[in-house]
């Protein structure tokens, strides 16, 4: 499966199991192809009235695909264990790429030369890239965290690259994907400093306005902000307060799965879910189990 061939991550709100779901009564609550984004188009085709899980559709330039979804990761332009063949037979409507892993190699000069990231490894569906922000984390002893970005040595050959918010939107840019994620200030949710907590909500909501004033595509890329905040539940709805008023085509859920327990997960979760737009898509970052949908 999947799940046993690649670390996977969760597009849309959790769906509680045993619990119904129903149509919604009216016309369905659509956004796309205005002023919002018109390379995005999605609707809500059904609501659980008990735990407010959706069932969604989206439409993203390379295809239309049925939320919620797990996505598999294809760090470095390609899914561990599986060709794109296989993928296609699977069905598999969206996988992610990871920009500071693609900027190292081939390098993004290469993949727009190529014609982006799609056309370099024949990926004929939807494609996420993550910002770099999640390196924050995991190369956090090979990061020096500023105002100005981020500068990673790489784990590689030691060589230094400084990922600032609208470095990480060009190169995204250049890969192509149907999804961008802007940069944001990224902490582990088991940090104990709130301190430093909100320092990173506070940074996060500066860079997404340099990030979209970065962004060079708007007609073909959606770039979706992240909330942050830790574990504190106002941190999270300040941060979700700001990032709604900048009116993106959607929104993530970054900052969990760092080893807070499920019970923490699940309440910053669905804290942020009621503070997002209803009619717009929601991307749960970093979770890979069954359980966490």
């Amino acid at each position: 499966s999947l799940l046993a061939l690649s670390f996977v991550l969760v597009l849309s709100t959790r769906l509680a199991a045993g619990m119904s779901m129903t149509a919604v009564e009216a016309a369905p609550l659509v956004v796309g192809g205005s002023a919002t984004s018109p390379a995005l188009k999605h609707a809500v085709l059904a609501r659980c009235s008990t735990s407010d899980a959706r069932v969604c559709s989206l439409e993203l330039p390379h295809n239309k695909l049925e939320l919620p979804i797990f996505m598999p990761v294809g760090t470095a332009a390609a899914v561990k264990g599986l060709t794109v063949e296989e993928m296609e037979a699977l069905e598999v409507p969206l996988i992610l790429g990871n920009t500071y892993h693609l900027a190292l190699r081939p390098t993004t000069e290469l993949l727009d030369d190529c014609g982006g990231l799609h056309k370099f490894m024949g990926w004929r569906r939807a494609m996420l890239t993550d910002s770099g922000g999640f390196q924050m984390v995991s190369l956090l002893k090979l990061a020096n965290i500023t105002e100005e970005g981020v500068t990673f040595q790489s784990p590689s050959d030691g060589s230094k690259m400084l990922l600032t918010p609208e470095k990480s939107i060009q190169l995204q840019n250049e890969i192509g994907a149907d999804i961008m994620m802007a940069l944001d200030d990224v902490v582990s949710s088991t940090t104990p400093s709130r301190e430093r907590v909100e320092e990173a909500m506070h940074r996060t909501l500066r860079w997404i306005d340099r990030c979209i004033s970065a962004h060079s595509r708007p007609q073909e890329q959606n770039l979706f902000g992240i909330v942050q905040g830790g574990l504190d539940l106002d941190l999270r709805a300040q941060c979700c307060v700001e990032l709604v008023k900048r009116d993106l085509p959607g929104y993530a859920i970054g900052g969990l799965s760092g080893g807070e327990a499920k019970d923490q997960f699940w309440r910053v979760v669905y804290h942020c879910t009621q503070r997002l737009p209803a009619n717009k898509p929601r991307y749960c970052m970093g979770v890979g189990y069954p359980v966490d949908l």
